[in-house]
């Protein structure tokens, strides 16, 4: 499948006038091509940052990846994977799994939906929450980052192997006159 056609190449980037300050640092080869390296990290950036409970995870994740100079196309594909239907369950996942890191088993009282409850869970649940969602995150992004490794070193072999084949075919061709 060529995603190429799908995404917008760097001269439409460039093209955005509201991006035109930023357009020196756009303009990165590194951050829209795809391969092995920049597909690879631009996962695992946007694997970490898919599981960061805050909203408009798109910016660290974007500047992430221009720091890094990886793939932002599939960094920001990756971080949209949490969206306002998926958040809330990706949260009390991340919420659970921080819980069994910890040790903790802490329960969500709920006893007055208020402004004063909010906080009150929100200062119960915060550590838990930080630790499963970076935990959740890294080994999202990880996951992510070996496989596309893995797909490349397959890719990379099996080009070698053809090559090879191709070669001796050529060879026992001109040999059997």
């Amino acid at each position: 499948m060529n995603l190429k056609k799908y995404l917008p190449n760097r001269e439409q980037i460039a093209e955005i006038p509201a991006l035109s300050s930023l357009r020196h640092l756009l303009l990165e080869p590194n951050l829209w091509h795809m391969n092995r390296y920049s597909l690879s990290f631009g996962f695992l950036i946007g694997g970490i940052c898919c599981f960061l409970p805050i909203f408009f995870q798109t910016v660290p994740c974007v500047l992430l990846c221009v720091w890094i100079r990886c793939n932002v196309p599939l960094a920001v594909l990756v971080v949209w994977i949490s969206n306002p239907i998926t958040f809330g369950p990706m949260m009390y996942f991340s919420y659970r799994v921080g819980l069994w890191i910890l040790g903790n088993e802490q329960e969500i009282t709920l006893l007055n939906p208020s402004l004063e409850w909010f906080i009150d869970q929100l200062s119960i649940i915060w550590q838990p929450l930080i630790v499963g969602s970076l935990a959740c995150g890294i080994a999202f992004g990880m996951a992510g980052f070996i496989v596309i490794q893995l797909y490349y070193r397959w890719r990379i072999s099996r080009y070698k192997l053809r090559k090879l084949d191709s070669r001796r075919r050529s060879e026992s061709d001109a040999v059997e006159p």
